[in-house]
């Protein structure tokens, strides 16, 4: 991907001003700007920030020299941001050199995952996924609730900026303290890491949606009559909505998995494939799920046109057995004279038993053939 401007300027040095840094080129739409509610609480964006040498976190350092500190004693800083705003980490951006087009995707969230190299360095889009316990399915249950980390990754620093409440970083980097060989491979240590936590989570998420496709599928073929299309409805777009975060990523893992790149030595690439391989598995199984609902989805179609159609038989059957008694007394309630039966004593309930014979043998054949 090219990393120079219009002008064909590169992005600026280490520690420039963002001032100085080259414009974002991307056209912006008209309008008003597109703002999403922050549920931050913290005056500041920063969770966490060290430097860490050798695979050790070392004293607690500002984050204004954390980076200064890591270059010189051959380290790196890991910073931790929840939901930053523009001014704010475009002040991290000028310090770190971070490119201005990842710095807008960072701040402005809802994208899609992927890959994007700027020289040297990487910046990472994952969706988070998180299971939405519920009672029951409904037609408007929300089953997938998604986040976001994006990852900017270079020689020396590690930048992870979180949207949303379910990604668990803060346990992450204690598991990940304690694990000194791979924090000593360096930065890229921590984009696995998190890659890794991420389709963990996928994986959790789909086991548990399949819980509620079998509950549908218990549902749609019991003896009792049920109405399962809302729900089935509703619980494919919320595949559908799982399946755009785990599909995209890989083709970035299998970038991180089989090509050379300068921040990631070749130690971690098994690493990566690893994750590549539960991020295809759980691809698959999301695959699996949304096929076995529309299998689902077609039974409840068939089901339902079926018991229509059992309605339509009984009420034929009904039907055929009012028509008796009504053409019966509707002959005998024409004002003729001469009719049959009119003078006997017994015509009356002559005529009853008749009525009533004819309409229990259709009675026993309908039922006999399953329309009653």
């Amino acid at each position: 991907m090219s990393t120079t401007d219009s002008e064909g300027r590169s992005p600026a040095p280490l520690g420039l001003p963002p001032t100085t840094r080259p414009p974002t080129t991307r056209p912006r739409p008209a309008g008003a700007t597109r703002s999403a509610p922050s549920t931050r609480i913290s005056q500041t964006p920063i969770v966490d920030c060290a430097v860490y040498v050798d695979g050790r976190r070392q004293p607690h350092v500002s984050p204004d020299d954390a980076l200064a500190v890591a270059v010189d004693r051959g380290g790196f800083v890991w910073l931790g941001l929840f939901e930053p705003t523009q001014p704010e980490l475009d002040s991290i951006a000028g310090r770190y050199g971070l490119h201005p087009l990842a710095v807008e995707d960072a701040v402005e969230a809802h994208q899609r995952p992927k890959l994007e190299r700027y020289d040297d360095d990487l910046f990472m889009v994952l969706k988070t996924g998180r299971y939405v316990e519920h009672e029951q399915l409904t037609a408007t249950s929300e089953v997938v609730d998604t986040g976001e980390v994006m990852v900017f990754l270079g020689a020396h620093y590690v930048i992870t900026v979180r949207h949303g409440d379910h990604s668990g970083l803060n346990e992450l980097r204690s598991r990940l303290e304690d694990q000194r060989d791979l924090l000593c491979l360096g930065p890229s240590a921590v984009l696995y890491a998190i890659a890794d936590l991420v389709i963990d989570g996928f994986t959790d998420v789909a086991t548990a949606v399949e819980e509620d496709v079998d509950e549908l599928e218990t549902s749609v073929f019991s003896s009792d009559r049920t109405d399962d299309i809302g729900r089935i409805y509703q619980l494919k777009r919320e595949l559908l909505q799982l399946r755009r975060a785990v599909t995209p990523l890989e083709i970035p893992l299998t970038k991180l998995a089989e090509r050379q790149v300068a921040v990631v030595p070749d130690a971690m690439r098994s690493y990566f494939r690893d994750v590549l391989d539960h991020a295809l598995r759980v691809r698959d199984q999301i695959g699996s799920l949304d096929e076995l609902l529309s299998s689902i989805l077609q039974a409840s179609l068939a089901r339902t046109s079926l018991s229509d159609n059992e309605d339509t038989r009984k009420i034929s059957a009904w039907a055929a057995m009012i028509a008796v008694p009504t053409l019966i007394t509707g002959v005998y309630g024409m004002n003729f004279q001469h009719m049959p039966e009119l003078g006997t004593r017994y015509g009356y309930p002559a005529v009853l038993l008749v009525i009533v014979a004819v309409c229990w043998v259709l009675y026993r054949g309908f039922k006999r053939n399953g329309w009653l």
